[in-house]
């Protein structure tokens, strides 16, 4: 979308779905349309030492205490897995003041970073801002400035690399100036006569596709094992690399083949990318390139979702959002609104008082999503969360996953005590991953502990657990903690309670002895 709203992904999208439907017949060996509600996406990831689950019967034991209980916390809790993300960088560049010279880039940078609800630092940059030359990265200098701001500020980053990009078409294309003479390049023109003519590269050339592997695999080398990096768009065909050119024709005459040639590239990032949690948008397949069959495919690699600029206007995508598999983040944005304006003739209050930008951030957390997309604009997103607090204050509170020990009981059982803890999801999202949970002595030594099942515990429910804990610890203190598990990586997590924490964001409570006259017995 164009920074003076002549363009949008909602105009690009709706007439791309109209012109869809009169198109040719799906690819052979594509994926045919289907519900997401009880589709089966293949096993969930397993925990290698899974914690025993219940059943928790009352003949197993000999008695047993609630020795704790937790309620919800009320504010922001920063976790691996959910959070609001910030745009260092968007299609068009950076913030509006940067783009004016009012600002540096660094200035926009950290203007963003220094805002309290931003948890997620977003790169969305073109292909030729990370490759000049062949064999080598060149990254554009927001690259060192995102990465050194997250260090600084406790945040994490994430990022896109487009390989088409409307926004600077005629002028230049995403695809680096060295790569061009070596790709056969296709003019595309509106179906319905209005909008300027594109250029897209044939993406199933040998040439792309050797360049592609050799970019792949070059970030791939330089981000998978940074420890900043939050998650990874898949790299995909079309406008923004949303997987679609809207009401223009693909530059791939064989359905087939772009089918083939997009599978083939899902497939290399899923195998270059072993630790980065990769993204893949749920655009619909209207320019008939795949995008069901690389959905399907990435869904049953575990990738994450995202949706761009459809909150409030599709049903398909919020049908697919809204029953994804448990274990799975999803990401939302909606580039409609991203200025955070309240003047113009888009800005809109209902009878009810809520306004429309309030309305796609809550709307969000009626499908479950982790992350909400916040972009670019630092004094306008504080301006207006100062002047109109309730959206974001309701994301802080739901937003994404919050998982609390919600009760904690001592049991005797076999000689010994065992913990068994119910964990309470309040909110919106499943665990995006395999939340593993650990008994602990207040020196760190560790006492039980594993992983609880994918996803547990879902959104708005409850997962018990038990923990067996060695003799000689009744009276003492044991330290409950979690942290995320996803692709292998484990990340520490902070419960969330109202309840004090320690400095780690475990919960510290406290055994009875057995000889305290309050125990109930089983029956």
């Amino acid at each position: 979308m164009s920074s003076n709203g002549t363009t949008s992904r909602r105009q690009f999208v709706k007439a791309g779905a109209a012109l869809a439907t009169v198109g040719p017949a799906l690819a052979r060996g594509d994926v045919a349309p289907h519900l997401w509600q009880g589709h089966d996406f293949g096993p969930a990831p397993a925990a290698a030492d899974r914690l025993d689950q219940g059943p928790f019967g009352i003949e197993q034991d000999e008695g047993w205490y609630t020795i704790a209980t937790t309620t919800a916390s009320a504010g922001r809790v920063r976790n691996p897995g959910l959070g609001l993300v910030g745009y260092t960088w968007e299609e068009n560049g950076p913030a509006l003041a940067a783009r004016a010279g009012h600002e540096t880039l660094e200035q926009s940078v950290e203007a963003l970073a220094s805002l309290p609800f931003v948890d997620v630092l977003y790169i969305r940059c073109d292909w030729r801002d990370v490759q000049a030359r062949p064999g080598r990265l060149d990254p554009h200098p927001v690259w060192a400035a995102t990465r050194d701001a997250a260090r600084r500020h406790g945040l994490r980053f994430a990022f896109r690399v487009q390989l088409s990009n409307p926004e600077i078409q005629p002028a230049k294309l995403a695809l680096p100036d060295f790569l061009q003479p070596k790709i056969p390049l296709v003019t595309i023109r509106s179906r319905s006569g209005r909008g300027p003519e594109r250029v897209e590269p044939r993406y199933d050339h040998p040439e792309f596709q050797r360049a592609f592997r050799e970019l792949n695999e070059l970030l791939a080398a330089e981000l998978d094992a940074d420890p900043l990096v939050e998650f990874a768009d898949l790299m995909m065909y079309g406008f923004w690399g949303e997987g679609h050119t809207s009401d223009y024709p693909s530059p791939i005459p064989d359905a087939g083949a772009a089918e083939r040639s997009f599978l083939d590239m899902t497939e290399r990032q899923l195998a270059a990318w072993r630790r980065v949690p990769l993204v893949v948008n749920t655009q619909p397949d209207i320019s008939r390139t795949g995008n069901r069959a690389v959905l399907e495919r990435a869904v049953r690699g575990s990738a994450w979702l995202r949706s761009d600029s459809v909150i409030l206007d599709e049903p398909e995508q919020i049908e697919e959002l809204a029953h994804r598999p448990p274990w799975l983040a999803v990401v939302m944005e909606d580039g409609y609104n991203r200025h955070y304006r309240t003047d113009g003739e888009r800005y809109r209050v209902d009878a009810a008082g809520v306004d429309v930008i309030e309305h796609t951030m809550l709307h969000a957390l009626d499908l479950g999503a982790n992350y909400w997309s916040l972009w670019t604009e630092a004094r306008n997103l504080a301006r207006y969360r100062e002047r109109r607090p309730m959206a974001f204050e309701e994301l802080e509170r739901r937003l994404g996953y919050r998982v609390r020990p919600s009760w904690v009981w001592q049991r005797k059982r076999s000689g010994t005590d065992e913990l068994v803890v119910a964990f309470f999801n309040d909110g919106a999202a499943s665990v995006p991953g395999i939340l593993r949970v650990f008994a602990e002595a207040r020196d760190g030594k560790p006492l039980a502990g594993g992983g609880l099942d994918a996803g547990q515990p879902f959104a708005g429910r409850v997962r018990l657990a038990s923990f067996r804990l060695p003799d000689g610890l009744a009276g003492g203190e044991v330290r409950l903690r979690a942290e995320l598990e996803v692709k292998g990586v484990k990340r520490p997590v902070r419960w969330a309670c109202a309840q004090p924490l320690d400095d780690a964001g475990a919960l510290v409570v406290r055994l009875k002895k057995w000889d305290d006259a309050d125990w109930r017995k089983g029956i």
